[in-house]
């Protein structure tokens, strides 16, 4: 590592002054953060100089420029190139850094409050029973803001800060000051044509805005053109935050409805612990087994919304080698797993928890590694003190016994283990119920494994007449009559 920032110092001090975009990367590759800069050189060079106050006062900076083992560069010809192009390669690496640095604990919803006769719009962090509608949850809660104000001029909507007023005639008076002038529709209005603005502004924040997005990034566009890179960049960052709105929504209102309290309370809190954008509605676990190295196992359980999900589960005989290892046994099932699921276009948990320490955890990253494929967060659970162990350079973390986040992992852990342990129980009870063949001595090892190969198990041997018995190369009439008297016998 010593050896890999001296290399990226040496890099640093070749890069050029003009403008472009940087791309930091962890020791396996990976895009963790993307950035524009006026001056690559002095931008780039103040992450790693000690002295810099913004990285000192803020953690997850400095945590970023501790993983990083390299850096490229895109040059471009101005700034404009630069804002365009920093924009591309976040949407495509989508880097964990350029979230995380605005995401941290500014979750928030949106609450319509459809039960009121002019419901509003209005921000909270928690939801509720009470009739209203739900969107979100959302991270950079400065472009949310923005986002609602841009709403109120575009739907003519109520937030939280409005006093409407009942007119005589019936209607209601929305603003009673000079705001009313920028915002689309008449201030004055019906209840029901009001409802009619609430359903359209809902559909917004159901997904339906590809309209309003082309028009945004039309007008980064047109600023970015026009060398006004300061308003370019708005745009940019509220067209990111919209589509994120859009997706993020999508799958809020999927899934939290079927959670029950306790788990929702424990997905929050392991939310919190692991730094992560949303509790995690998915979870998948691995455990492997074995007796004294035979009969090595794998196991595979998920849990959605809290809950497990047992017709997702999956078992995994060991292919790759044999023998007894740990390791290599878990680079395999993850390897299995997640490739599967990538070849099909299917997505990722949001959550991996494989039961071990360090060296399980770095054969399941290693498994990614040879996919090429960014996993989602993955930890271990290992037994020494129930010890949260990372990938990556972040320090272990122990939680008290009753912390309800740690009682959901080990809710997890535990199903994997139980279903693990019963696979491989179950391969030693079919082997020693089949290893009855071997008190026959008509048989050889060979004809033995062609019997239950043929056969499928020993219950469809025992149904066999010795006609069928026969049937198997290498086995004729007196053989086969000998078998089906034999295995009358052991079934008596």
């Amino acid at each position: 590592m010593q050896n890999q920032k001296v290399e990226i110092r040496k890099f640093i001090r070749a890069l050029p002054q003009g403008s472009g975009v940087y791309l930091m990367k962890d020791r396996l590759g990976h895009v963790i953060y993307v950035g524009k800069a006026k001056n690559l050189k002095r931008r780039v060079s103040s992450y790693f100089q000690g002295s810099r106050r913004f990285v000192r006062a803020q953690p997850k900076i400095a945590a970023m420029v501790e993983m990083v083992c390299e850096i490229s560069i895109h040059e471009t010809k101005n700034e404009t190139e630069a804002l365009l192009l920093e924009g591309k390669l976040i949407k495509e690496y989508k880097p964990r850094y350029n979230t995380d640095f605005t995401d941290d604990k500014q979750f928030l919803l949106v609450r319509v409050d459809l039960q009121n006769e002019l419901p509003r719009f209005r921000l909270c962090r928690h939801k509720k029973d009470d009739g209203s509608h739900y969107y979100g949850p959302f991270a950079q809660a400065g472009f949310l803001r923005s986002t609602l104000s841009e709403m109120r001029k575009k739907f003519g909507i109520l937030l939280s800060d409005a006093n409407p007023v009942k007119l005589k005639d019936g209607k209601y008076q929305l603003y009673d000051d000079v705001r009313a002038e920028i915002f689309s529709g008449h201030n004055e209005t019906t209840k029901e044509e009001y409802g009619e603005r609430v359903e359209e502004a809902c559909s917004f924040l159901e997904g339906k805005a590809k309209s309003w997005l082309a028009e945004l990034r039309e007008k980064m566009q047109k600023y970015a053109e026009a060398m006004e890179f300061e308003r370019a960049a708005e745009f940019r960052d509220l067209a990111t935050a919209l589509s994120k709105t859009i997706k993020k929504t999508r799958r809020f209102t999927k899934t939290w409805p079927t959670i029950d309290g306790g788990n929702w309370a424990g997905l929050e809190r392991l939310s919190e612990v692991l730094k992560l954008a949303r509790p995690p509605a998915v979870i998948e676990c691995f455990d492997i087994s074995h007796v004294s190295g035979t009969f090595v196992v794998a196991s595979m359980v998920r849990f959605v919304s809290g809950k497990s999900d047992k017709r997702s589960y999956r078992r995994y005989k060991i292919k790759s080698f044999e023998g007894n290892d740990d390791f290599r046994s878990m680079e395999e099932v993850v390897g299995r797993r997640y490739g599967r699921l990538f070849q099909a276009g299917q997505e990722f948990p949001d959550l991996i928890v494989i039961d071990g320490g360090a060296g399980q955890v770095s054969s399941a990253m290693k498994a990614f590694s040879d996919l090429e494929v960014d996993p989602p967060c993955l930890i271990g659970l290992a037994k020494r003190e129930e010890t949260i162990v990372f990938p990556d350079e972040r320090e272990e973390i122990i939680l008290d016994p009753k912390d309800v986040g740690l009682r959901m992992l080990q809710q997890v852990r535990d199903e994997a283990h139980r279903f693990a342990n019963q696979y491989n129980a179950d391969l030693r009870s079919k082997r020693i119920k089949e290893s009855i063949l071997d008190d026959f001595k008509g048989l050889g090892k060979v004809r033995r494994v062609l019997v239950l190969n043929y056969f499928g198990s020993l219950e469809n041997l025992r149904k066999a007449t010795p006609e069928e018995i026969q049937k198997i190369e290498g086995i004729g009439p007196k053989l086969a009559q000998s078998l089906y008297d034999f295995l009358r016998v052991g079934k008596k």
